[in-house]
């Protein structure tokens, strides 16, 4: 098949740091070239990757001060991926709502969304105008609107990236990546901690809509001691924490689309133990590779049954049920179907020479 991956221009592919969409991009991509399959990938310019790279930009937008408006360079991307269209056989858009104008004015090729995000009351209106265009949630809890679903395909990580760690690093402690926004919950996960009289290490951005935040909420507990903070760290100091934890904290308080570190930290054999939103019910097998809360409470009082679970049970659910081979099989699937429900309801048969 002729696939354009089209990848948001906020982060570089796959990204050095914090970039969860932009990795899942990565991952699908490179994978779908090895499998033969004639890939272009819409990203920016400092982007690496096996497939065709097509960028409007040079670098990630993030990383580049004189850029003011995002929405400028997200148009000429998705304009040059349109323009471009009927040189694929299926456009795979990871950039939201943006692509569903120009998506619904090409019938020749059908573009397919994947959701990465969860449905706000703005944004409801327009994915329910274009209801119709193919979608994949990427769990089933976060079809929250009726639309056009294909199918739920669950992301993926390699494993070879993500060393096992057999036994955690003394002194023991617990662990917390992700953004630093309330909705993430680092304010809990330093409540828990010293509840509970654990160490806590915490890494992840803060952006600047939530430095407010983290200078009230977060910034007055870090000590360097019990409570620790590592910044914005790179992937092999991300497998370093979450590997050498005793168990990783996922203390969410909000619907939560999938949730890429809790499937990270049980790679490298790390339990988790996660507030009941989202997806959550979907990753954690409760009571085998961590346990599933209802309160805060609740999360500091499973630590010592938490720390009595299996690691290898952990990394093996995870090559069970969240590898990259497996993503690839679902979206491969997914493309198919679709391209095959285009070529019935045009009644062409243009695509038959598609190689599947």
């Amino acid at each position: 098949m002729k696939i354009a991956q089209v990848a948001p221009l906020w982060e570089m592919v796959p990204p050095p740091n914090y970039g969860g969409i932009e990795l899942v991009v990565s991952r699908l991509t490179d994978e779908l070239v090895r499998r033969g399959h004639e890939v272009t990938l819409f990203a920016s310019g400092d982007s690496q990757t096996l497939a065709h790279l097509e960028a409007v930009y040079p670098r990630a937008l993030r990383l580049d001060p004189n850029v003011k408006e995002y929405a400028v360079y997200e148009m000429l991307e998705l304009s040059q991926v349109y323009q471009h269209a009927a040189q694929f056989d299926i456009i795979h858009s990871h950039v939201g709502i943006s692509a569903l104008p120009l998506a619904s004015l090409i019938t020749a090729t059908s573009t397919v969304h994947t959701l990465h995000n969860n449905f706000t009351t703005d944004n409801r209106h327009a994915f329910s105008y274009h209801q119709k265009q193919p979608y994949v949630s990427i769990s089933n809890s976060q079809r929250q609107i009726d639309l056009n679903y294909v199918g739920t395909v669950y992301n993926g990580i390699e494993l070879a990236d993500y060393p096992y760690v057999a036994q955690p690093s003394e002194p023991r402690y617990l662990a917390f990546l992700g953004r630093f926004s309330p909705e993430k919950g680092p304010q809990d996960a330093i409540a828990i901690a010293k509840q509970s009289g654990w160490r806590l290490k915490m890494a992840g951005k803060v952006d600047a809509v939530n430095l407010e935040f983290f200078e009230q909420e977060i910034a007055p507990h870090i000590d360097g001691q019990q409570i620790e903070y590592l910044g914005e760290i790179n992937h092999t100091e991300k497998t370093e924490l979450l590997g050498n934890a005793a168990i990783t904290l996922f203390p969410i308080s909000w619907q939560e689309p999938f949730g890429l570190v809790m499937i990270e930290s049980m790679a490298t054999g790390t339990p988790v133990i996660a507030m009941n939103f989202g997806s959550v019910p979907e990753v954690i097998a409760h009571g085998k590779t961590g346990f599933i809360c209802n309160s805060y409470t609740e999360m500091a009082a499973m630590i010592p049954l938490t720390l009595e679970l299996n690691r290898q049970t952990c990394r093996k659910h995870i090559e069970n049920n969240f590898s990259v081979s497996q993503m690839v099989n679902g979206y491969e699937a997914v493309y198919r179907q679709i391209i095959k429900d285009r070529i019935e309801s045009n009644g062409r048969i243009h695509a038959a020479n598609i190689q599947f």
